[in-house]
């Protein structure tokens, strides 16, 4: 039986994997400090044999008795709220997590596969993003601490490919969502759904001109999955280039849950992208990937799974506020 290490594990995104390695026959090791993930993502998977669970900071360092085949690491706040509210966290996941790990692979020769972002592009002149286009980032900004860690966590990773020959594999994840994505996490689809729920006005951070091109979580692990298991070490964007103003989003939203709330506008917060929309090209071509489930398909799943949340789940929201980032 292989087995797989993958951080961030009680993630939205990490959880997801744990499932499909489990489902694949892997021994699944997972590590979580918790700080951003839950156990509810992933008890149902602790009477299993082939699967443990270590509360661990991999910032710290990383230590994992036996063979190790593959990891996955996808430990890293991935939302604004979580990454403005512990910033140095975010920075150390990125940059010593990553250092511990590629370390870790190297000594157990295993393949090493690391989550990237669509938010190494910044606010991209370039549009859609495709794998050779550099970025337009702002290193100091708020948004910086998420951006920078992830474009050095690029470049680590390939230094360790090139310099010490680790197999590794790096995904450029674009806008997901599905079930276990927290309300509270400040990304727009849980919002909206939660404020629709919660009989809130819909909040759209500038005119809602900007947009974004969302994939659905089932679609996502599927690219990963065949991407760690291909021979390609440079990144690859895995996303749906279906591409939709916020404007036009909030109000499938607002179809969707059948409510009759207003959208309110406020101020974008500081170098919030104004487009994003992936080019998918490599993931056709190396991979044989592209998304199949629709929005509307996908959003259905995901307006269930939030709609059958407990009153007290439903209530647990982070109101944080972007005013001292928004120019």
């Amino acid at each position: 039986m292989k087995r797989v290490l993958i951080t961030g594990a009680a993630g939205f995104l990490g959880s997801h994997l744990c499932d499909r390695f489990i489902k694949e026959g892997y021994h699944v090791i997972a590590m979580d400090n918790l700080i951003t993930g839950r156990l509810k993502n992933i008890e149902h998977l602790f009477q299993l044999e082939n699967f443990e669970f270590h509360n661990h900071d991999v910032s710290n360092y990383v230590h994992v008795s036996g063979e190790l085949d593959y990891i996955l690491h996808f430990a890293s706040p991935a939302s604004p709220i979580d990454y403005l509210k512990i910033p140095i966290q975010t920075l150390k996941v990125g940059s010593l997590g990553t250092h511990n790990l590629l370390g870790l692979a190297r000594v157990k020769g295993a393949r090493m596969l690391i989550a990237s972002t669509s938010e190494v592009y910044g606010d991209p002149e370039v549009h859609p993003q495709p794998e050779e286009y550099w970025g337009h980032v702002n290193p100091i900004g708020p948004r910086g601490v998420y951006d920078e860690a992830k474009r050095f966590q690029e470049a680590i990773t390939m230094a360790y490919h090139r310099f010490h020959g680790v197999e590794t594999r790096i995904v450029r994840i674009f806008n997901t969502y599905g079930p276990r994505m927290r309300l509270n996490d400040g990304r727009v689809l849980p919002a909206f759904i939660g404020q629709a729920l919660r009989g809130e006005d819909l909040t759209v951070f500038g005119d809602g001109t900007q947009t974004r091109s969302f994939c659905y979580v089932d679609d996502l692990i599927e690219g990963i999955y065949r991407l760690l298991h291909s021979n390609y070490p440079e990144p690859v964007n895995v996303g749906n280039p279906d591409e939709i103003t916020i404007g036009e989003f909030a109000e499938e939203i607002i179809k969707l849950t059948g409510t009759d709330q207003k959208v309110i506008y406020k101020p974008l917060p500081e170098n919030d992208p104004k487009k994003r929309r992936p080019n998918i090209d490599k993931a056709k071509t190396i991979l044989d990937w592209e998304p199949k489930v629709s929005r509307s398909e996908g959003l259905k799943i995901t307006y269930n799974y939030f709609r059958n949340l407990s009153e007290a789940e439903l209530s647990e929201v982070d109101h944080y506020e972007f005013d001292k980032f928004i120019k």
